[in-house]
């Protein structure tokens, strides 16, 4: 892979952490009191992944892309349910931007996405209640990709 594709696909997998950020905000004014400490602990692993995607663009050379003042939901989210329903989608949607990066990517970077993909795919688990034959894969079929950083949807 060349540089560019591999910054590119950082690019795409901050702009999913930003957008997860986001997202788990609101999961987490939703959440019933019984999952706030696991939306809450979501929320810290993305916005660590954000933070070092923002050092690693750097690093590369690049400019990280900034996050958007709001994001459009995939659906309303009034209730619990419907945010545990949001969190599984996040994880889904940042497992399929992983799976990019360990594409683009080699070495370190490429055993750090690894890792993003799997803590992805667990906390999908987590939240849904079932997994998926291939995380981040099979979800990219059914929902597709996050079309730019101003959406979650």
């Amino acid at each position: 892979m060349s540089e560019k594709q591999e910054l590119e696909a950082l690019q795409k997998a901050l702009a999913a952490e930003h957008a997860a950020v986001y997202g788990y905000g609101v999961v987490g004014g939703r959440i019933r009191a019984g999952r706030r400490v696991e939306a809450r602990a979501a929320y810290d692993a993305h916005r660590a992944r954000r933070d070092a995607l923002v050092r690693v663009v750097r690093g590369l050379g690049g400019t990280p892309v900034a996050a958007a003042a709001a994001y459009a939901l995939p659906f309303p989210v009034p209730d619990s349910a419907a945010a545990v329903r949001l969190a599984a989608d996040l994880e889904d949607r940042v497992a399929g931007v992983y799976s990019d990066v360990v594409r683009a990517t080699g070495g370190g970077r490429r055993s750090t996405a690894a890792e993003a993909l799997r803590e992805a795919a667990v906390r999908a688990v987590r939240w849904r209640g079932e997994s998926v034959a291939f995380p981040g894969l099979a979800e990219r079929a059914t929902t597709g990709s996050p079309s730019s950083s101003a959406s979650v949807s």
